[in-house]
């Protein structure tokens, strides 16, 4: 066979297995002559006939064939070897981009393919799983698209995650241990959680805590290292820096001392140490973070409930929390466990942000050593007027105000415009987007 007729072989080969995979996106019935072609290709590739069986969970298939965990590892990070425009045989695929297309046909098709009908905690299970090697194809780490949610990939992972659980019945997989056990927190599960607590009792409510604890205290590890690696507050020269060894300035102290320089010695000798300053301009400040628990709100809530009490634990950080929907509820004193926080939101119901306001404005005491972060869509019932004029009077007064209208959203977030444009001349711009920029906003006020 000439090598014309092996390109075109490969070419055909490649064609057979994403036509499968697009037959069966859009349509979980088998196409027998696809899947017939599709199996002799994977067969004469060497490679497990496990890739076309979508029952077959992506961990299953390293498991059996470990070699296959780097190919898969940054598979969707790079086509394949991009020849020069004009070289036409060159672009033809060969065996290479023909093994390529039966293992991305096989992450597509697990993490894309949900069907439809109710579904089992070990089908969550298994899903989740998938994603996650999807997302170390695409050269991230596993959970990494999800946790940052958004309009994206991350917001479509969110959503067919949502749907799973959705699917799922809850209350019978939490009332058995071993079910229960085999979930994986996440912020579709956790929100199903939390609108459902009431409902629960006994094994079913000890296991939907232990979910709830998990997730918490996973999310809160991701948080606190982005809290320790945002910026701090500037360099106070005021204060002498202290003279220990790790503050030593070697570079400075050599160069200043370059006049003692000893030719027949040959040693510098130095008649004055040379110390970096250190200290931190650091003022008390009071953190007062008010969030909306509608149920469209869900992720942000959870998110900077979790935010607020690791600020909490900051020194010289006094962080107030307050809950509201149509009516306010203040959480302060459980704001160092977000655990007890979650627990007692009622997610759900509209938005009376003025109820709120007359409930955090007298924490305001010194005002320009305070900060309020006010987590919303924004959507009011008829009382937009009042709620703005509230803000803008705690503006005014010197308060840092910070509208957030999402954070690490499982969707596109809808902010009610007439608010965004009234925060935006006010000066006062909606945050929105990943938790890192309200990290870095809060770190850089407080610190």
């Amino acid at each position: 066979m000439t090598r014309h007729s092996h390109d075109r072989a490969d070419e055909n080969r490649r064609q057979v297995l994403y036509w499968r995979l697009l037959a069966r996106l859009f349509d979980p019935n088998e196409q027998p002559t696809l899947e017939s072609a599709s199996l002799a290709v994977v067969e004469d590739l060497g490679l497990p006939v496990a890739l076309l069986d979508p029952a077959v969970s992506v961990d299953t298939v390293v498991q059996r064939f470990p070699a296959l965990a780097e190919d898969l590892r940054g598979l969707l990070t790079t086509a394949a070897s991009a020849p020069a425009a004009d070289d036409t045989a060159a672009q033809r695929p060969g065996p290479a981009e023909v093994r390529r297309a039966a293992l991305v046909s096989k992450v597509l098709l697990n993490v894309f393919a949900t069907g439809a009908g109710p579904v089992s905690a070990g089908q969550l299970a298994r899903w989740q799983s998938d994603a996650g090697w999807f997302e170390q194809a695409l050269g991230v780490e596993a959970g990494e698209l999800r946790r940052q949610g958004g309009t994206g990939l991350g917001g479509t992972l969110a959503a067919l995650e949502g749907d799973l659980v959705r699917r799922m019945h809850l209350r019978e997989v939490l009332a058995d241990p071993a079910l229960a056990s085999r979930l994986t927190p996440s912020m579709s599960l956790i929100e199903q959680l939390l609108r459902d607590k009431a409902n629960l009792s006994g094994v079913a409510l000890a296991n939907a805590k232990a979910l709830i604890r998990r997730f918490v205290d996973e999310v809160a590890e991701v948080l606190r290292t982005q809290v320790e690696q945002a910026s701090v507050g500037t360099v106070d020269r005021s204060v002498p820096p202290k003279r220990v060894f790790r503050n030593l300035d070697l570079d400075r102290t050599i160069w200043q001392n370059l006049t003692n320089w000893s030719p027949e010695d040959q040693r510098l000798y130095v008649d004055r140490l040379y110390y970096r300053q250190t200290a931190r301009r650091t003022t008390p400040a009071r953190l007062i973070v008010v969030v909306d628990q509608s149920g469209s709100m869900v992720d942000s809530m959870v998110n900077c409930t979790i935010l607020a009490s690791i600020f909490a634990g900051l020194p010289k950080v006094d962080v107030h929390l307050i809950a509201y929907d149509t009516r306010a509820l203040d959480l302060t004193p459980w704001v160092h466990d977000p655990f007890e926080v979650l627990l007692r939101t009622n997610l759900g119901g509209g938005n009376d942000g003025p109820v709120a306001m007359a409930l955090a404005r007298p924490k305001i005491v010194e005002p320009r050593n305070t900060v309020m972060v006010w987590i919303s869509d924004f959507y009011e019932f008829d009382r937009s007027q009042p709620l703005f004029d509230g803000i803008e009077a705690v503006h005014r007064s010197g308060v840092r105000f910070i509208p957030v209208g999402s954070v690490t959203s499982s969707g596109q977030q809808s902010v009610n415009p007439w608010f965004r444009q009234r925060f935006k001349d006010l000066g006062t711009p909606v945050l929105s987007g990943h938790i890192r920029k309200l990290v870095f906003e809060l770190k850089s006020f407080l610190t």
